[in-house]
């Protein structure tokens, strides 16, 4: 690495733990720069097209030739692997493939500045910081490997790949690909479904690889594998909350960031049944009356942790009071405000008071909501609380008491899993099969400004989340990764 680049590492680091506008500018972890799905950013895209101009037949459609090809090693480094124990494991049923859609060569646009060619889809969000654009990639929908691809805005091309796995497959509605990287303006790291976690510079080169399901117990969850890792300092938090496939327990593992050593391992207790100790949510950071806390959300509790060891500071055992066998965790808990917002699957939607310890289940509720979302994670601006609901309907919050301000109001016809984005008064959100991408106001008042398309197909869906940076919206498609809007950086 350049001493250039360990420069501007150094400047970055800086300016992130000031607070300052560089991290604004940049999408370093699937929520955003501050783990909440907001960005400061103003002046952004809110309509846009593109309409194929031709019409090809379906055809699976090969990566863009012509980056160099960084062959990331397949060796597993197990300087601390623990003995890997395997409890029962339980198959699921047959599975239909999807196929990737046509790719069409040739489109007539509005406001979009540029676009890359996939392979495959994914439920991974761009990750972006300066010229770099980072894809969690599967190099074909259902099989192939997965690889980590690293995309320069100024070429609008690959700057290097790097494999990340063989092994790629289809579990029900997402491939093996669906963990958003994370990078601190240095490095960037990747996890897949596999379990394969690895570091890299941002010139390609891999500084450590393990592989998580091979240290520990092996993923089991109904859906497949899908949670980010949570990037806090110098370490990575990553959470395996499952169930159904597997009587093995949940855990948490705490990672050196820069040597890939574990540095803590707990199991984490559960007395959810059958698919609800299933989660596909994201660990959460919560800094609250001067102490930092790790926060899990599943496996029917929302827990507190110490990030220095791991030990559970507080539970609260409210997201399945029915005790509900289906009640798997998709949407992610946020901290808003100084509220712990998580949702569950749909009722309850629960606002939990931090400052709390042991079993706060009773006492630490600030206010519930029955109508919450499934998959979307909801939104906040500090005032307000957005829901979108998998079928498009959008309630409004006041974050303070739970009452509705709005709601329900309808998005257009669709099923939404993207998680919903809040930027320059607006909110961002798409349908996973019609590709179809709506602007609506934030505030009290319900109002879309916008919906919009690529006529690029989402065969098999659209699932990543917008992101924001430098005044361009970053989309991924299923063919597609389009750029939205002219570069203000």
């Amino acid at each position: 690495m350049t001493e250039m680049r360990r420069l501007l590492g150094a400047v970055c680091a800086l300016t992130v733990a000031a607070g300052g506008s560089l991290l604004a500018d940049n999408w370093p972890h699937w929520r955003g720069p501050s783990h909440n799905g907001v960005s400061s950013e103003t002046s952004l895209p809110v309509s846009w097209s593109a309409r194929c101009l031709d019409a090809p037949e379906p055809q699976a459609t090969a990566a863009p030739a012509g980056p160099r090809i960084v062959r990331a090693s397949l060796t597993v480094s197990r300087d601390q692997r623990q003995r890997r124990r395997g409890g029962r494991r339980r198959g699921g049923g047959s599975v239909a493939v999807p196929t990737h859609p046509p790719n069409c060569d040739e489109f007539a646009t509005e406001n979009i500045a540029w676009r890359l060619p996939l392979p495959a889809y994914s439920g991974s969000t761009p990750i972006i910081w300066g010229d770099l654009v980072f894809l969690n990639v599967a190099t074909e929908t259902a099989s192939g490997s997965l690889e980590l691809w690293a995309v320069d805005r100024r070429t609008q091309a690959v700057a290097w790949k790097a494999l990340i796995a063989d092994g790629n497959n289809m579990q029900r509605k997402q491939n093996m690909s669906s963990p958003s990287p994370v990078t601190d303006g240095e490095h960037v790291w990747v996890m897949t479904g596999v379990g394969a976690l690895k570091a890299f510079d941002f010139d390609g080169n891999e500084i450590w690889s393990r592989n998580i399901s091979d240290d520990y117990y092996p993923f089991g969850l109904n859906w497949g594998y899908a949670s980010s890792p949570l990037l806090q300092g110098d370490a990575l938090y990553v959470q395996v909350l499952h169930g159904m496939r597997t009587d093995d327990p949940s855990y948490l593992v705490k990672v050196d960031k820069m040597t890939g050593e574990t540095l803590w391992y707990i199991e984490r207790p559960t007395t959810a049944r059958r698919e609800s100790p299933d989660s596909y949510t994201t660990p959460v950071w919560l800094e609250y009356g001067g102490k930092t806390e790790l926060v899990i959300t599943g496996g029917d509790a929302v827990t507190g942790h110490d990030p220095d060891t791991g030990e559970e500071l507080w539970r609260a055992n409210v997201l399945n009071p029915e005790n509900n066998g289906a009640y798997r965790i998709v949407a992610s808990a946020t901290i808003m405000g100084d509220l712990i917002v998580a949702p569950s699957r749909v009722r309850p939607m629960v606002a939990i008071r931090p400052g709390g310890s042991g079993d706060i289940g009773d006492s630490h509720i600030a206010w519930e909501f029955d109508r919450g979302p499934d998959v979307p994670t909801p939104v906040s601006d500090g005032e307000y609380v957005y829901v979108v609901t998998d079928r498009g309907v959008v309630y409004c919050l006041r974050l303070e008491t739970g009452e509705i301000v709005y709601g329900p109001e309808r998005l257009p016809s669709g099923t939404y899993s993207s998680s919903p984005i809040l930027a320059d008064g607006k909110i961002y959100v798409s349908t996973e099969e019609e590709g179809l991408w709506t602007v609506y106001r934030s505030g009290p008042d319900f109002e879309i400004l916008s919906s919009n398309s690529f006529d690029d197909g989402c065969t098999p869906y659209c699932l990543s989340t917008v992101a924001v940076s430098q005044g361009q919206l970053f989309i991924r498609s299923s063919a597609n990764l389009w750029v939205i809007g002219e570069r203000t950086g």
